[in-house]
């Protein structure tokens, strides 16, 4: 495949222009580094290649024959609600995300474990009062999606011992999981933490219902998944009767989140704004030549979305 018009927009798109002039490895290229706002129907007919982490509000495939995510999600190309033409690659942004994941997981985690959040309550009342930590490899941890972040994010988990199961449609074996499930064979009982990875696809839409929630007693939810996969409704109520310990949210169905949303304010969620796994302009620069390579020379792509599955 040869490209020869590319156009970049969002947030990056500036960083991206320099970054690539730097590169220099576009030579005899057309580029247009453009904010959202500026993005013409003229500018996507005369592209055959699209970056961004999303598409327009104005978006058309026009003469597009790559289109190019910056984010590892691709659900808001997958909502535009026109048939995606079989001629249009589409592909994915892959970088250190499991490994970010896993820290921002581990910090929360940590958090619950070590009671920081009584401890800070203690002192600002300067009471003195003892209570043990408990030990992550004493937790039982259930990720549900068990890609290429997934796995990572078990990895560093089984590294301190902690008890990692999966949850995958398959139930296929993956490396660093204890075991690996299908939907229906899942059990979360004794699960400590529960932690979302799913891409939203019309499987996993509203798939952490009240039936889901319903099934925990006291674990940790954590999303950084996509918002659109948990119906907040339940997992309020999950909260407000004890199934749910806590909730650490860090996507949402919409973004930012409102700020009438009744979960700013409840005691038991933790709301950050999606920097769990932010991808830096120096690694969407890489990933992207290093796909566009891939691309041009033929070779197998890693990044390639099933656009049928979502992701």
């Amino acid at each position: 495949m040869k490209l020869t018009n590319f156009l970049f927009t969002g947030r990056l798109a500036k960083k991206l222009e320099r970054l690539l002039d730097a590169e220099n490895r576009l030579k005899g290229r057309n580029l247009r580094f453009l904010s959202e706002e500026d993005v013409t129907a003229e500018d996507l007919d005369w592209a055959d290649a699209y970056v961004a982490f999303h598409p327009v509000a104005n978006f058309h495939f026009g003469n597009l024959k790559w289109i190019h995510s910056l984010g590892a999600g691709v659900d808001r190309y997958m909502a535009l609600g026109e048939r995606w033409p079989e001629e249009v690659l589409l592909t994915r942004t892959i970088t250190s995300f499991g490994k970010k994941i896993g820290e921002y997981t581990l910090s929360y985690m940590l958090k619950d474990l070590q009671h920081h959040d009584t401890f800070h309550d203690q002192q600002v009342r300067g009471e003195w009062k003892m209570i043990a930590p408990r030990a992550l490899d004493q937790m039982k941890v259930v990720v549900f999606g068990t890609g290429e972040i997934g796995q990572e994010l078990a990895r560093i988990l089984a590294f301190f011992g902690v008890h990692v199961e999966g949850v995958s449609r398959s139930g296929a074996d993956k490396d660093h999981f204890c075991r690996v499930m299908s939907l229906e064979e899942v059990s979360l009982e004794k699960a400590d933490f529960i932690i979302n990875t799913l891409p939203l696809t019309m499987e996993t839409e509203r798939l952490f219902d009240e039936r889901f929630f319903g099934q925990l007693n006291q674990a940790v939810f954590v999303n950084v998944g996509r918002g659109g996969t948990v119906n907040h409704d339940a997992l309020l109520k999950a909260l407000d009767s004890g199934c749910l310990k806590a909730a650490v949210l860090d996507v949402f169905e919409e973004e930012p989140l409102p700020v009438g949303s009744p979960l700013w304010s409840h005691p038991g969620v933790t709301v950050t704004p999606h920097i769990s796994a932010i991808t830096t302009p120096e690694e969407g620069v890489a990933c992207f030549l290093e796909t566009l390579e891939a691309l041009e020379s033929g070779r197998e792509l890693r990044n390639r979305v099933d656009v049928s599955r979502g992701y």
